[in-house]
């Protein structure tokens, strides 16, 4: 695929509604983004990797802004990327990367001059971390939440961060080492420093749960939070089966032809998509009318097409 059939994934039409809905999604996604590292990872000093761990690790010694911080070390690896891996993040991950910067100072400054949640039964001499939260695990927990829909929000407008991610492609690049494996060694690397410069492996322990959880919530809001199953059947009384789909659940299908291992005998597999409620409803029917059918049911994260999401909308 050439460079300029690559661009056409990465950029909308000027002012259409998808370039609205994209630059939308990157200012709240960062905003979002934002709020998990000033409102919690930031005050408890969890550092959960990326080149806004580093920045927290920065800030907490010496006391520079981490929103700053964090800008001063994407705009080089940014202009890094582009040129040892080509213009592929493009004008919205250095929108995306200048506005979470922005964010997360201006929420930062925000915490600090409004104490609307500082208890008011507070002793003297008390520590108290500016923090809608003073728990460090619950704070680990709302930071990998609002970090990964942030993140989610960020990716689903194809914008990025920067960051971490684009080392780990730079070094992907020139090694065999897998993306997903030096992005792991690098924010490792950084929690490590974490817990060095603070003197507390519990932030450690902290910084992977928000990681993990930054992961998880990622992939659930880019899929979708798809609860649609892909079946497959195989049955004698596929054309009562393949009826009860169409004209009863309202759903299409796909026979496949295939052959059975053990008596050579050739057989109808149906494969269909349905939700919840209607697997649910294809059992019961597939249960009375064929105790000797055959049915695999699979987990799927995105279905296109008539009836599921559009295909127009992943163009």
């Amino acid at each position: 695929m050439s460079l300029l059939s690559k661009e056409r994934f990465f950029t909308d039409k000027l002012y259409s509604a998808r370039w609205f809905k994209s630059y939308f999604l990157i200012i709240l996604g960062s905003m979002i983004m934002a709020s998990g590292y000033s409102f919690f990872a930031d005050p408890h000093k969890i550092v959960p990797g990326g080149v806004y761990g580093t920045a927290i690790v920065i800030h907490h010694v010496f006391g520079f802004p981490t929103g700053t911080v964090g800008l001063i070390f994407n705009i080089p690896l940014f202009a890094l990327g582009i040129y040892i891996l080509g213009p592929r993040f493009g004008v919205k991950t250095f929108v995306g990367t200048i506005a979470t910067s922005f964010f997360i100072d201006f929420q930062s400054k925000m915490i600090e001059n409004f104490k609307w949640f500082r208890p008011k039964d507070l002793a003297e001499g008390e520590n108290f971390i500016a923090s809608p939260v003073q728990d460090p695990f619950l704070a680990s927990l709302v930071a990998g939440v609002l970090i990964g829909v942030g993140l989610a929000l960020i990716f689903r407008a194809k914008a990025s961060t920067g960051g971490s991610d684009i080392i780990a492609q730079i070094i992907n690049k020139y090694t065999k080492i897998s993306v997903g494996q030096l992005l792991i060694f690098i924010d490792s690397a950084i929690v490590s420093v974490g817990v060095i410069a603070f003197k507390d492996f519990s932030l450690a322990l902290y910084a992977i749960i928000t990681i993990y959880l930054t992961g998880k919530v990622l992939d659930a809001v880019m899929l979708g939070g798809s609860n649609r199953k892909a079946v497959f059947v195989v049955s004698s009384k596929h054309e009562e089966i393949s009826d009860f789909i169409l004209h009863k659940l309202r759903r299409g299908g796909t026979f496949f032809f295939a052959q059975g291992m053990y008596g050579h005998d050739d057989k109808k597999v149906i494969y269909t998509a349905l939700s919840r409620r209607e697997l649910s409803a294809l059992q019961d029917f597939v249960r009375d009318t064929d105790k000797d059918a055959f049915l695999s049911v699979f987990d799927t994260n995105q279905i296109y097409g008539r009836g599921f999401l559009p295909l127009s909308e992943e163009k």
